[in-house]
């Protein structure tokens, strides 16, 4: 039962880190807006959304499933961050379950991993 939920939280965070990843990478204008307050331009957005989308990808895969958590995990402290450094604490609240997510996906493990 515990692989079964393991595996929905997993491909949650897989959805929503690609979901977002094509919003940079197509220069959403929410996502522009919300990356100038951090100084990242329009180049710099695309390369943080392919990152993400890289990242996503990474989780599926025993093997890279660390380091895709890890890589999640940056980006979703960087928004914040920047929501933090803009004063929007809301902003960055909303941040904490996301990056909580790739926690608890960390600690259960790949449902995958020979154990």
């Amino acid at each position: 039962m515990l692989k079964i939920i393991n595996t929905v939280l997993i491909l949650t965070a897989v959805l929503m880190g690609i979901k977002q990843g094509l919003a940079m990478l197509n220069a959403k204008t929410e996502m522009l807006e919300l990356f100038a307050k951090g100084g990242l331009g329009t180049a710099g957005v695309k390369i943080n959304g392919a990152i993400t989308i890289l990242a996503a990808l990474l989780i599926l895969f025993p093997k890279t499933f660390l380091w895709g958590n890890f890589i999640m995990a940056a980006g979703i402290l960087l928004v914040a961050c920047i929501q933090l450094t803009d004063g929007n604490i809301r902003g960055a609240l909303i941040e904490l379950p996301f990056l909580v997510l790739n926690l608890v996906i960390i600690y259960l493990q790949h449902p995958l991993r020979a154990r």
